[in-house]
């Protein structure tokens, strides 16, 4: 196993720190916030025109041919610049899915448009229970000869206010085990009967409340079998982890540095108070706590990329410790910068909203930890 970033990726990486501290410096990252899409069209067909859109869709249908760690790199510099729009949900909910899994009309209907920014998509995996397990998948949906008529509510549903599609988990049958009976399949958000809700969160981020009442889809938009959609939504879940883990790592990062800069600048009591040991020891272990949470994340990301035994495990492993870790690492930001800190003025909190918005986001830490324990069979 070999953690070191490879030429082409360090290129990658280099590349969208330049790009995104050009177009999406903090007062776009401010302007988004209030903006009711919650995304710059200018920006995002810029990341377009990039290729990121793309980036792991093959070449032949428009994309930049690139794999799952690449996307891993690109998304810790996303995290950094804490980049707003549908990014992550378009590639969680659309291009990973279809690839793995879709048709090969599905691949060819979405895969190009996917690509060159045109679709947005989502994963609305999520309901009231707020489970990230099988059982929390209860949403009716029944088989209608060649359709499926949905029914139900999705909570916490990522941009889901500009989506072009959804990929959508429903139980399509009940049985006594809860992993069988669940079905994806991709609907038009447009589609009649479907109803959309904004939520107020402290990210500031665009979550959604969608209700389903009577939605008609065609069965030919199925993502795999009917009935037989959980291994697909686990592995999604498994990747939509790791993603949100490598975003963690990258606001970490810039949050570390913006504070190591404040301690050397702020003087107090006649000196810069970095040079006082309670501030140095905090310092160390933010780095300490941004240097684990980024070698678990790159662990586990490579674990499943490669299909390694353990993947399961290093991927829960990470996202437990990179929602600690992080959350650590901004409550010593904000504590460093004292009272200034905590003002909407100042860019730290930023960094202190967003954590929290991907700490809860595909499972809390506790949630990991249980799954890590039942893998030791403890």
């Amino acid at each position: 196993m070999d953690l070191g970033l490879s030429e082409e990726q360090e290129l990658l990486k280099n590349f969208a720190r330049d790009f995104l501290e050009k177009e999406c410096p903090e007062n776009v990252v401010r302007e988004m916030e209030e903006d009711e899409k919650g995304y710059s069209p200018a920006l995002w067909k810029g990341m377009a025109d990039q290729g990121w859109c793309g980036l792991i869709i093959p070449p032949e249908q428009g994309g930049s041919g690139m794999g799952f760690l690449d996307l891993v790199v690109l998304t810790e510099e996303f995290g950094r610049a804490l980049v707003p729009g549908p990014f992550l949900s378009t590639q969680i909910g659309g291009a990973i899915p279809l690839l793995g899994w879709g048709s090969d009309a599905q691949k060819q209907a979405h895969l190009a448009k996917i690509a060159s920014g045109e679709e947005v998509w989502t994963l609305a995996a999520t309901e009231p229970v707020a489970r990230f397990d099988a059982e929390g998948v209860q949403m009716e949906a029944k088989v209608e000869g060649d359709k499926l008529v949905l029914n139900g509510t999705k909570l916490f549903i990522r941009d889901a206010h500009v989506a072009d599609f959804m990929l959508v988990a429903v139980r399509t049958k009940k049985g006594a085990n809860a992993e069988d009976g669940i079905t994806l399949v991709a609907v038009d958000a447009k589609s009649a009967g479907i109803s959309t809700t904004a939520l107020k969160t402290i990210g500031s981020d665009k979550q959604n409340e969608v209700k389903f009442e009577n939605v008609s889809v065609p069965k030919a938009n199925v993502i795999g079998e009917v009935d037989k959609g959980w291994p697909i939504l686990n592995k999604l879940l498994l990747k939509a982890a790791i993603l949100e883990s490598a975003y963690l790592v990258g606001l970490a990062q810039m949050d570390f540095e913006i504070t190591i800069n404040y301690a050397k600048e702020r003087v107090q009591f006649g000196r810069p108070i970095g040079s006082f040991q309670a501030i140095q020891h905090k310092c160390a272990d933010m780095v300490t706590d941004v240097d684990g949470a980024r070698f678990l994340m790159y662990r586990a990301a490579w674990s499943l990329a490669e299909d390694e035994p353990d993947a399961v495990q290093s991927v829960h492993m990470a996202k437990a410790w990179c929602n600690d870790a992080t959350r650590r690492v901004v409550a010593h930001g904000q504590q460093i910068h004292g009272g200034i800190g905590f003002t909407k003025d100042y860019k730290i909190q930023l960094y202190f909203r967003r954590q929290k918005m991907a700490d809860l986001m595909w499972g809390d830490a506790d949630f990991h930890r249980e799954l890590v324990a039942q893998s030791l069979g403890v």
